[in-house]
């Protein structure tokens, strides 16, 4: 796999909109630390006043997808989980907390991101720390034998300019899948029955808007190289290798 080009002037096909003044003008790297709300459960998020890749932010995308996913708790139950673009940790944090998950959570290769996150699962009670892995969207992946069942990821395509790479990366993910098979794993071959998604899947929430020309090339990207994109209510999308496409109604 090709060494990616990323970095902050590589990352969007045009201004955005909805960005802020202070996101924008912003340059310390401060903290602020907040209360968030979540289904049936409150969170205090430390989060950067700025970041220049955006892993300051808490989208609506990430309130409407745990919403989603508590309500849809089929698609994920008995899955080992890797969140792509994981910013505070917070939804992999309510995750965890809530179902118990074996989950990892993933982000652009900062220090900062993965000590934050690592902040946040104390804060919130989250022992030990998730497992992280810093990675690069299109870079070599730190993980020869990816064994996630489910990739998660909400409000990640704002940075249009990424889109091949982060394809490359999924097809990385869901072809390269050697799912785990030992006595750690404590899925049940009844949570693996329920589960109406193909193992792997890259399960994906999308509440930011941009241009619908700019969110279909990544949509467009992935039926490219073989993925097959299912749309299944409330913005949130299912993608897996076309060889693989069995999803069941629910």
């Amino acid at each position: 796999m090709d060494t990616a080009l990323f970095s902050p002037s590589s990352l969007f096909g045009g201004s955005d909109s909805n960005s802020s003044d202070e996101e924008n003008t912003e340059t310390q790297q401060n903290f602020v630390e907040r209360k968030h709300q979540f289904p049936e459960m409150e969170l205090l998020i430390q989060e950067f006043s700025f970041h220049q890749m955006n892993a300051n932010l808490l989208w609506p995308g990430t309130f409407a997808f745990a919403e989603w996913l508590a309500q849809n708790t089929y698609y994920f139950r008995g899955c080992r989980i890797i969140e792509l673009g994981s910013g505070t940790g917070a939804l992999a944090i309510f995750l965890r907390k809530s179902f118990q998950l074996d989950i990892t959570t993933s982000d652009y290769d900062d220090p900062d991101i993965e000590e934050n996150i690592a902040h946040n699962c104390r804060a919130n009670g989250v022992s030990p720390v998730l497992p992280h892995i810093r990675h690069s969207w299109g870079d070599v992946f730190p993980v020869a034998d990816p064994d996630w069942d489910l990739i998660i990821a909400s409000d990640i395509l704002l940075y249009v300019k990424q889109y091949d790479n982060l394809v490359k990366t999924l097809c990385f993910l869901l072809r390269s899948y050697k799912p785990k098979l030992n006595e750690a794993d404590s899925s049940t071959s009844e949570e693996k029955d329920m589960c109406p998604l193909p193992r792997p899947a890259f399960l994906m929430s999308w509440r930011r808007r941009i241009g619908k020309e700019d969110e279909s090339l990544f949509f467009t990207g992935c039926e490219k190289v073989g993925l097959e994109v299912n749309h299944l209510g409330s913005r949130v999308y299912c993608i897996q290798p076309k060889e693989t496409s069995s999803i069941v109604p629910v």
